[in-house]
């Protein structure tokens, strides 16, 4: 299936005091604060729609696409700017889900980033398959070094072939060239292992009275009655 387009994100500059009233009045009006900053340029406070950047976070790259950020200073007498961007932090609202807040940094396009790419298993493992093994994945994303045009939306990593006890580590993931791998070569990604059985601890049997015990009580009446003799 296509990877759908992402839209131009369009922003406007917010001017005043950003305090926790004015974040208020921005969400009031059905958008929602943020900042832009990176490659060497101002920090610039922005609104934008939360609709297109939730809409980003959940497309196929999710929170890795580079798209056109238009920063439009035509309404508060600034001067506007397009460059390309990607969303590197945001907040929710923790009840309800809503996008409250989010940073945005523009991107050169020639200088390599690092960012860290999802890794999806496919496939089934013959150690499960026809070992009864269990695949476990270790590593749910890893960090890569490249440019920007090479960020990939996630690493396949085929695990058909995987026997029974078999692991897949960093180094073995499919690398095009493009890619820098900065983790451990050697760190687990996944793997299969068998499943153990659970060992039920036999019940212990209560422990008998302790002789000493029994002897104090059987002896007591017969030392009242020595020392009633002696008296």
């Amino acid at each position: 299936m296509a990877e759908r387009k992402i839209e131009a994100v369009v922003a406007q500059p917010r001017t005043g005091k950003f305090n926790k009233n004015h974040a208020r009045r921005v969400r009031v009006q059905g958008l929602i604060p943020a900042v832009v900053y990176g490659a060497g340029a101002e920090t610039v406070a922005v609104t934008l729609d939360p609709k297109v950047i939730t809409r980003i976070l959940y497309s196929d790259s999710g929170h890795n696409t580079i798209f056109d950020l238009h920063i439009d200073g035509s309404q508060a007498g600034l001067a506007s700017s397009t460059t390309k961007a990607m969303i590197v932090d945001w907040q929710n609202e923790p009840l309800k889900g809503r996008l409250l807040h989010a940073d945005l940094k523009r991107i050169a396009m020639d200088k390599a980033m690092r960012v860290s790419v999802p890794v999806q298993l496919i496939g089934v493992a013959k150690g499960v398959k026809n070992a009864g093994g269990i695949l476990s994945q270790v590593l749910h994303e890893v960090e890569v070094e490249c440019l920007p045009g090479d960020i990939p939306g996630h690493i396949d990593v085929d695990v058909t072939e995987l026997e029974l006890h078999g692991a897949i580590h960093i180094s073995d993931l499919p690398n095009s060239g493009k890619l820098k791998f900065l983790g451990d070569a050697d760190a687990m990604v996944a793997h299969v292992t068998v499943l153990r059985e659970e060992v039920v601890a036999e019940p212990v049997a209560a422990a008998a009275e302790p002789e000493v015990a029994k002897k104090g009580k059987t002896d007591a009446p017969a030392e009242a009655a020595a020392e009633k003799g002696k008296k």
